[in-house]
């Protein structure tokens, strides 16, 4: 057994993902077989339990052996095509890899298959995102290496809702006789800004932000339902991050959620009225949170109604410190952002973000016919 561990060791060193296998997926398709995807929770491949270590326990490397080079060569047939490697190394790494796979519980044809695709990390980690007892930190790299489509399958909110499905606000003229608008027309911004009434965790982006409280550990509210939608293992790494201070932003995984990424920020207490103090942290909530989605390479973000809960800051009054920080973050990093979406949930507070969005986003002018009286 030992012998046999340290042969499986010494293929470990080689990159796994790497290698492009034209003449097996050749013979192959030659063969008819077709494959399912192996990488669902639960399935049989990744043990169907909660994982306790990457690698499963029993490995009976001397039986699956055999049985593997018998695939492998009937798979592997250079003459039929290009080889992963022309020289003796090139095509014992190669084995290597599928003798690692198939020690970990793969089937050598399924192996192949991850091989090709790229995604044999996946046959070794085992993701549960409803417990806490998981290494978050794996957790985290595998669910961000997934493709959008790929990391569906981990959601764990009951639906989801695409960028494309979130339309994007139309500049409108400022209403008569109400306040002009305080920025110019900026047209590089159309396009960018939505309004969007609903559950913030269904949406399905790179990053939403969370209104958190100090502790980064969960609360009420919108904190309270993000760490439900996400599951155990945010709590875990925002234990991590040790807190965050009023008006700055920290970011995690998202785990469980749609999106990629959640962007904690803590907004302002204004119980006893807003002062300067106050006004200067939200407007920090917002920019901090955009310049941590940009550092992040998130082109699209989705922000709640920040401390106007139990914190206490006036909605009316919030709106334009929201609107503005965005307004001025866009026109200056317009091309780091696809999308920055206010996500309300109150009737109230879409109506103030109607009312308030041409102010900051106008319209094109209107041009006026004056007719002649004679």
């Amino acid at each position: 057994m030992a012998l046999q561990m340290s042969a499986l060791f010494s293929y470990v060193r080689a990159p796994l993902f790497t290698v492009p296998l034209p003449c097996v997926r050749t013979d192959i398709q030659r063969a008819g077989i077709k494959f399912k995807h192996i990488f669902t929770p639960g399935s049989p491949q990744l043990g169907g339990k909660p994982a306790t270590s990457p690698l499963r326990g029993h490995i009976h490397a001397a039986p699956r052996a055999e049985k593997l080079l018998t695939t492998t060569r009937a798979l592997w047939r250079p003459s039929q095509g290009s080889s992963p490697s022309s020289s003796p190394r090139g095509k014992s790494v190669w084995l290597g890899r599928v003798a690692l796979g198939t020690a970990l519980g793969v089937s050598a044809a399924a192996l192949v298959q991850s091989l090709h695709t790229g995604t044999l990390a996946a046959m070794a980690l085992k993701v549960n995102l409803n417990s806490a007892e998981g290494d978050w930190k794996e957790t985290k790299d595998f669910l961000l290496s997934l493709s959008v489509k790929d990391r569906r399958q981990y959601y764990r909110t009951p639906s989801s809702v695409p960028l494309d499905d979130v339309k994007a606000w139309t500049p409108t003229a400022v209403a008569a006789g109400s306040e002009k608008s305080r920025y110019p027309r900026n047209e590089k911004l159309d396009q960018k800004i939505s309004l969007y009434s609903g559950d913030i965790t269904q949406l399905e982006i790179d990053a939403i932000v969370n209104a958190a409280n100090n502790s980064l550990l969960g609360g009420g509210g919108v904190d309270g339902a993000i760490h439900r939608a996400a599951g155990p293992l945010l709590k875990k790494e925002c234990a991590s991050l040790h807190g965050c201070e009023t008006g700055e932003a920290k970011i995690t995984c998202g785990y469980g959620l749609p999106a990629k990424y959640v962007i904690h920020t803590v907004g302002p207490i204004a119980q006893g009225g807003v002062g300067e103090k106050q006004k200067k942290a939200l407007r920090s909530c917002y920019k901090n949170s955009l310049q941590t989605a940009t550092a992040n390479s998130a082109r699209s973000v989705a922000f709640p109604c920040i401390s106007t809960g139990i914190y206490g800051y006036p909605p009316e009054q919030a709106v334009h410190e929201a609107l503005a920080t965005v307004r001025e973050y866009l026109d200056e990093h317009h091309d780091k952002l696809d999308r920055v979406i206010f996500c309300v949930f109150l009737p109230t507070d879409k109506e103030l973000y109607l009312q308030n969005l041409p102010l900051y986003f106008p319209a094109a002018p209107t041009e006026t016919t004056v007719k002649s009286k004679l």
